[in-house]
């Protein structure tokens, strides 16, 4: 098997190697969200307290897909990657302390840390596709399928860091959990440290700090509806969600971070196979289209909650709705991956999907803040209403887009 590896062409290593440090990071990733937020709920800690435990997780990915782009046109995309999965294990070996020091100031702190390694690692491994598919009209074909398997493979792996969450928190514990996650990581830092090239990312002219805003319309535009979009999906999964199955369904943890783990799975799986949904190739046509598609579904969910929509069941009316909503989602996030890889300018590619994952930060940070809030002051439907006016405004946002993108 490593004699076959070996054999394979550097693009290729270099991709799967790239990939496989991505899959590793996002199952931590996946499992530690899903433990604190079941842990923390079960120690008594409100909806709105433990949306506020993912507040520097959000911001501080804000601040580092911005400056993580710049670093990793200057220094490289393996340090930047790299540099993530160090700090990941320093912010699982944060939590590792007695239960007694768990306070919120250092439970955010160390989400803090986490949301800047997941962003440092998220943005490297997007950013280096780019380096490695060929440019021209058959490379960009490849390059939506790369984009949308890097994806669509990670949001499956984040299902089962959330099943996985679940699942160790009934059987070993917190802090166990964390452990053997911190441990895992470590062996993949050592081996991404020994195997990822060095040049992979960098620019050939050292871009100045100044350059870290987009100068492209067409980006900033993109970035905005991205902003959006990622804010409806939040603003009733991260914490409304997961609160609301537990408390008016009645479903233990071990039960809810299954469900949630196999929507994310099926969900990244639509993601992998968005190019041969949409074609395999897809500009802004399709992300408008596909954009206002998904807008209705949150508000027909919250009608059928409140009774308003066949007198359906509540179960089905939610669980069906969030499978739908999820598919949709899905098709939506593979659009705009492979548009800002293609739109990204080929030297310093990092400048530009820094710049864009770093709306998608800001649209996770207000939609977390939102969910915990507006569940506590309007319940699950007030986020899906609000989810629903998100889903608008990335449609009139993507109306901007230009024709030729």
């Amino acid at each position: 098997m490593i004699a076959r590896v070996a054999a394979l062409p550097r693009e290729i290593r270099q991709y799967l190697l790239v990939t496989g440090n991505y899959w590793a990071f996002t199952l931590t990733d996946g499992a530690l969200r899903m433990l604190v937020v079941l842990y923390f709920y079960g120690l008594g800690y409100s909806a709105l307290e433990v949306a506020l435990l993912f507040l520097f997780y959000e911001f501080f990915g804000v601040v580092t897909n911005l400056v993580g782009g710049w670093l990793g046109a200057r220094l490289g995309l393996n340090r930047t990657m790299n540099l993530g999965l160090g700090l990941q294990v320093v912010a699982l070996s944060m939590l590792l302390v007695p239960v007694a020091w768990l306070s919120v100031p250092w439970v955010m702190a160390a989400q803090a840390l986490s949301g800047i390694a997941k962003d440092l690692n998220k943005m490297s491994a997007k950013s280096a596709i780019k380096t490695l598919v060929p440019q021209g009209t058959e490379g960009h074909e490849a390059l939506y399928r790369w984009v949308a398997l890097l994806t669509g493979s990670k949001n499956a792996l984040k299902g089962v860091g959330f099943f996985l969450g679940g699942l160790l928190l009934t059987l070993i514990g917190f802090q166990g959990a964390i452990l053997a996650m911190a441990v895992m990581l470590t062996g993949v830092l050592a081996l991404s440290l020994m195997r990822l090239d060095g040049d992979l990312g960098r620019a050939k002219a050292k871009p100045k700090f100044r350059e870290m805003l987009s100068k492209s319309r067409a980006i900033n535009i993109l970035s905005a509806a991205r902003m959006c979009l990622f804010g409806a999906r939040d603003v009733w999964f991260v914490v409304a969600l997961p609160v609301f199955l537990a408390t008016q369904f009645g479903w233990d943890s071990w039960r809810v971070g299954g469900f949630l783990a196999l929507w994310v799975i099926g969900y990244g799986a639509v993601q992998a196979v968005a190019p041969r949904i949409t074609g395999r190739t897809a500009g802004r046509g399709a992300a408008i289209a596909w954009a206002a598609a998904l807008t209705a579904l949150p508000a027909l969910i919250a009608l059928g909650l409140e009774g308003q929509l066949l007198e359906m069941q509540p179960h089905l009316v939610l669980l069906g709705g969030l499978m739908l909503f999820g598919a949709v989602f899905a098709v939506n996030s593979s659009l705009h991956s492979f548009l800002i890889v293609r739109m990204a300018r080929s030297d310093g590619v990092s400048l530009d999907v820094g710049f864009y994952y770093m709306a998608n930060a800001m649209g996770r940070l207000l939609g977390t803040l939102l969910s915990g809030w507006l569940y506590v002051t309007g319940g699950l439907t007030a986020t899906l209403w609000v989810s629903s006016a998100l889903l608008a405004a990335t449609v009139l946002i993507s109306l901007a887009l230009p024709k030729e993108a």
